[in-house]
């Protein structure tokens, strides 16, 4: 099988979602209007509302979007051959992700850019909104707290990406400065920015940095950690100008780079796809492909953490409300053709269909190692590319967007403490650095508490993570049907898909919780059995509001 065969049809099928199906969307489905104000203009107060160019507000909203997962997930789920895991991709991308993500955005802009935790309490009702926020609440302490995990690994296995991974920082504090306060030229600070990103990547390997065995008593592991929450919560606190939106602008024309690189080593060595279409020989304990590929593949396809950041953050700096097309829809776009990347690296990037069994011995095996060694060998035979430049590329391209991911995770872990402050009338928890202090406190618990000294806490409930980020994906969708009902719009477009998300994830929900209790795992099955229990809960209460809904709009056209 030719990987280029994969690629042309997965990056086309993509283009023409964004270009005919994400239009049809904003003209019949959203009905976008340029005269509405949005709360960036409303409310810019220069902190959290910044009326943003939508090319450095796609940046934003990408990387934060992206993170590892479109890498970790696909290149996972290629266990079950290459085909179910491209077409989830593909197809979720157009029909799922780009809906999910652009409707979230929409209406979170549409209600003075209030969070999806709170519009579920204005749309649906406060009791589903309470529990709603107990499921954010998880999602974004299993991101945080697990990729904390996964950069400090990276940066220990490949000691070459220290000085990029953290140079891009003062890269994106230089470009925040250069857009914001000298007003120079986005072509300009574009291109320099990317050329000192790669010069980075270019010399990391020969500057590389390793921590001691022992850094006052922690490991490596545990060093990088809690450095790297302590960089997390400084940047939650700081104006969006000034970091968090450059670092994921120039990131995210980074990752084109790298991508537009990778597809072209795809075109020009054409490297076979070695693993099988349909794996009918997967390793033992490798579970049901049906539901467990829907879950194991969210980013990518669709997540409900990409909800959080269009209605925590994206929603917060759209200038136009037009934008919101380009932001959220071409944003699910640019990672669909990550995962994509992804999928084709993680079967294509090895000599033999043995080599590549070798890597997928069992479930869960793959990931960003596959991701990094297959993609260096397919940029190594196709541009030349000396291995280890290409490892440290692949490897940065990583962990920045894990980075970015992590930054913008804990800034709405931030404004969900502020929510609750606010709710419940509690003033003090109602400020930024109080909030912020909380955030970081509980994922540190977690990956403490739970993992011991090294800090892998975060690991310990990460296999709930798929099933619960597609629970808010569909829940998600469910608020936006809603407020499509209420204004007379089509809701076909998003209720088909919030439908098979529901089922697949709760059907997950259901399959893992028999395996928790067959290993005896209790404290997996408890928090298995809190999800279920409250996404139950949370359809219900939603269906209820969609009834509603449908009501009270057969009553105002009966009275007109």
């Amino acid at each position: 099988m030719s990987s280029i065969i994969l690629m042309v049809l997965g990056l086309g099928g993509m283009a023409l979602g964004f270009f005919v199906y994400s239009k049809f969307l904003a003209h019949v489905v959203f009905k976008l209007s340029d005269s509405f104000k949005t709360p960036a203009e409303e409310f810019e107060d220069g902190i959290d509302f910044v009326p943003t160019n939508k090319f450095v507000l796609w940046g934003h909203h990408f990387t934060s979007v992206a993170g590892a997962a479109p890498i970790v997930g696909p290149a996972i789920a290629v266990i079950w051959g290459w085909l179910p895991a491209f077409l989830w991709v593909t197809l979720g991308t157009i029909f799922f992700a780009g809906v999910h993500d652009f409707g979230a955005i929409w209406a979170s802009v549409r209600n003075k850019a209030k969070s999806v935790g709170t519009l579920t309490g204005e749309v649906v009702g406060g009791r589903a909104r309470a529990i709603f926020s107990i499921v954010i609440f998880l999602v974004l302490l299993m991101v945080n707290a697990v990729f904390g995990v996964v950069i400090a690994k990276l940066l220990i296995n490949n000691p070459g990406a220290v000085v990029p991974v953290w140079g891009a920082i003062a890269v994106a504090l230089v470009i925040g400065q250069a857009i914001y306060r000298a007003k120079m030229s986005l072509a300009l600070v574009s291109i320099v920015g990317v050329i000192a990103l790669y010069f980075l990547i270019y010399i990391g390997p020969s500057m590389p940095v390793s921590l001691p065995e022992s850094v006052a008593g922690l490991s490596p592991s545990a060093a990088w950690i809690i450095i790297l929450f302590v960089y997390a919560a400084i940047a939650s606190l700081l104006p969006v100008w000034v970091l968090l939106q450059p670092r994921d602008y120039i990131n995210g024309l980074q990752l084109f780079v790298g991508l537009a690189a990778l597809y072209a080593a795809v075109l020009i060595a054409n490297p076979t796809v070695v693993a099988p279409m349909i794996n009918v020989d997967v390793p033992a304990g490798t579970p049901s492909m049906i539901p467990l590929l829907f879950v194991t593949i969210a980013c990518g396809a669709i997540s409900g953490f990409h909800g959080l950041v269009a209605s925590g953050t994206t929603s917060k700096q759209l200038a136009k409300e037009s934008d919101a097309r380009f932001v959220g829809y071409f944003g699910a776009t640019g990672e669909g053709a990550l995962a994509l990347a992804a999928i084709i690296a993680a079967t294509a990037g090895f000599a033999s269909l043995a080599d590549w069994q070798a890597m997928y011995h069992s479930f869960g095996q793959g990931g960003v190692l596959a991701f990094v060694n297959g993609g260096a060998t397919i940029l190594s035979a196709g541009t030349g590319l000396d291995m280890a430049v290409a490892a440290t590329m692949l490897t940065v391209m990583a962990a920045l967007f894990a980075g970015t991911t992590m930054d913008t995770g804990l800034r709405l872990q931030r404004y969900i403490f502020q929510e609750w402050g606010e709710i419940y009338n509690i003033k003090w928890m109602a400020k930024p650095l109080p909030a912020t202090l909380l955030s970081v406190g509980t994922c540190l618990a977690l990956a403490f508490g739970a993992g011991g000294a090294d800090g892998s806490g975060g690991l310990l409930i990460w296999p709930l993570f798929g099933t619960t980020n597609q629970l808010l994906a569909g829940l998600t969708l469910l608020v936006v049907t809603v407020m499509l009902v209420r204004k007379g719009s089509p809701t076909f477009y998003t209720l088909a898909p919030l439908v098979f998300v529901l089922a697949m994830s709760l059907f997950a929900l259901l399959i893992q919780l028999k395996g928790f209790y067959d290993k005896a795992d209790w404290f997996l099955f408890t928090m298995d059995l809190v999800v279920l229990v409250a996404a139950i809960f949370v359809t219900l209460e939603c269906i209820a509001a969609l009834k509603r809904a449908k009501a009270e709009m057969r009553l105002s056209s009966a009275g007109d």
